[in-house]
């Protein structure tokens, strides 16, 4: 097992056995999710990189000011995630296909059965019935479990307040919009409408629909639809996902499903150890970048 799978294992294998069921949403081979569930749908072919979503992202969320301007292509130079201070970003990729380039914008998914829940031992995070996976920072004790159970590689830490280090993420605009029934103020913003608010079974219907009325246009894979368990983040492509950055050796089983096997054949001890020295790890690693950044995640990345 690569290092950062086998942590993921361990932490919530550990958190498992540890403290049994915690959260609502555990993961089962049937789990179908939240019927009444909202979403988003991205249609990257209709997305031309303008980096909107971006903007009305740090203006709703109320987040430093970038480094560069929104209107400055050259972020596209290197593949960007999601940090403490952009809680979505939009990458470039197929710079020389024939088509021209195709731009992904990246985020929390907003899992259907959330590894960075079901791998946190003091329930600092809910998945809602709208959707949105939300955290609470009263109560999160900083040990990181969910940047490394995350199989999209989302969370960002930061490090302003030295006595009360947070996880941030997207959040769906869940407080200022989703509760209320309003999209996402990415979605609103969007002037190509490559973003699609809605429930999220009714968004699956529109993207196959969408394929089956352009089969030249569409890459058949609907990408959220089952991965890990489904995602209310939905993507349509006209390339093959793994070309554009996404995982796609993701299993259709929860992330905790995956480990299951491995959860019965070790025992207690050797679950809950890993998780806690892991943890010990990351904490005494603790370095950061110029940005806040934490730089042993940057460094996996590479």
């Amino acid at each position: 097992m690569k290092r950062r799978n086998f942590l993921k294992a361990c932490i919530i294998g550990g958190a498992t056995i540890t403290l049994g069921k915690t959260n609502k949403g555990w993961a089962s081979g049937s789990f179908e999710g939240y019927p009444e569930s909202m979403g988003v749908l991205v249609d990257t072919t209709r997305c031309v990189g303008c980096r909107s979503c971006e903007a009305a992202c740090n203006k709703e969320q109320q987040l430093p000011a970038p480094q560069c301007s929104f209107d400055d292509k050259s972020v596209f130079e290197e593949p960007r995630r999601p940090t403490s201070t952009a809680y979505t970003v939009v990458n470039e990729y197929e710079k020389k296909s024939a088509g021209g380039p195709v731009y992904r914008k990246v985020q929390c998914n907003h899992c259907n059965e959330p590894a960075c829940l079901t791998s946190c031992f003091v329930n600092a995070y809910t998945k809602t019935k709208e959707g949105a996976v939300i955290y609470n920072s009263k109560v999160c004790v900083g040990c990181r479990n969910c940047m490394i159970a995350c199989p999209f590689n989302v969370p960002g830490y930061s490090y302003e307040s030295v006595t009360n280090p947070v996880v941030k993420k997207c959040i769906l605009c869940y407080d200022t919009r989703l509760k209320v029934g309003k999209p996402p103020a990415c979605v609103e913003i969007c002037p190509q409408e490559a973003l699609t608010f809605g429930h999220r079974a009714d968004l699956i219907k529109l993207a196959h629909e969408r394929i089956r009325m352009n089969p030249e246009r569409y890459y058949d894979h609907v990408y959220g639809e089952k991965e890990v368990g489904g995602t209310s983040w939905l993507y349509l492509s006209r390339t093959s996902f793994d070309k554009i950055g996404f995982d796609t050796t993701l299993s259709n089983d929860p992330i905790i499903s995956n480990v299951k096997d491995f959860l019965g054949m070790v025992p207690m001890v050797l679950s809950i150890w890993p998780a806690l020295f892991s943890g010990i790890h990351l904490l005494s690693k603790g370095g950061q970048d110029g940005h806040g950044h934490d730089t042993e995640t940057r460094e996996e990345d590479h």
